[in-house]
């Protein structure tokens, strides 16, 4: 620039403006930024590349506690689950505990109806119960192990056949070597 030609090039061109552009005061007080979520003011801009609503400097806001807790940005609303119904209460986990035991009950008793029928027999009976109360707490929606309740049901009973078909194909084979 020359001197005595202010704001204009040497080459005689003027700099870009733009024409929408509020006059530059060197004497007017800084534009300040927005608080968070706040929306800014029309014709303002957001200082140094930050998005509206965001502090520049990376201090909180005057004002603000900068230890709350702040809901997360874009976090979607939490509706109410209306017409749903209930499942167990929050913090209460599934109770599996009748399905998983009855099956483990009729495992057993298929073993031990083959070599010992006076306990094969109870037993199967034991998973048999177990199995049911196990598949009602399913239906009730207390327990998602209906799987394990059916095959408590079925491994009882089988302990409960073997069982009954051991004792009685050792009550003969003793009869026989009674009677020699």
């Amino acid at each position: 620039m020359q001197p005595g030609y202010p704001g204009q090039d040497p080459y005689g061109q003027q700099p870009n403006q733009d024409p929408t552009a509020q006059p530059n005061d060197p004497y007017a007080q800084p534009p300040q930024a927005p608080q968070y979520g706040q929306q800014p003011q029309y014709g303002q801009q957001p200082t140094s590349g930050q998005p509206y609503g965001q502090p520049t400097s990376g201090q909180p806001a005057y004002g603000q506690d900068p230890y709350a807790q702040q809901p997360p940005y874009g976090a979607a609303p939490q509706y109410p689950t209306a017409g749903y119904p209930a499942g167990p209460a929050q913090g209460q986990g599934q109770n599996n505990t009748m399905g998983l035991a009855g099956m483990i009950v009729g495992i057993a008793s298929i073993v031990l109806g083959l070599c010992c029928p006076l306990l094969g027999v109870p037993a199967g009976i034991v998973a048999v119960v177990l199995g049911v109360l196990g598949q009602k707490k399913v239906q009730a929606g207390e327990a998602s192990n209906a799987g394990q309740a059916r095959a408590a049901l079925i491994c009882g009973a089988v302990g409960v056949v073997v069982g009954i078909v051991s004792a009685i194909a050792g009550a003969a084979i003793n009869m026989n070597n009674f009677g020699a």
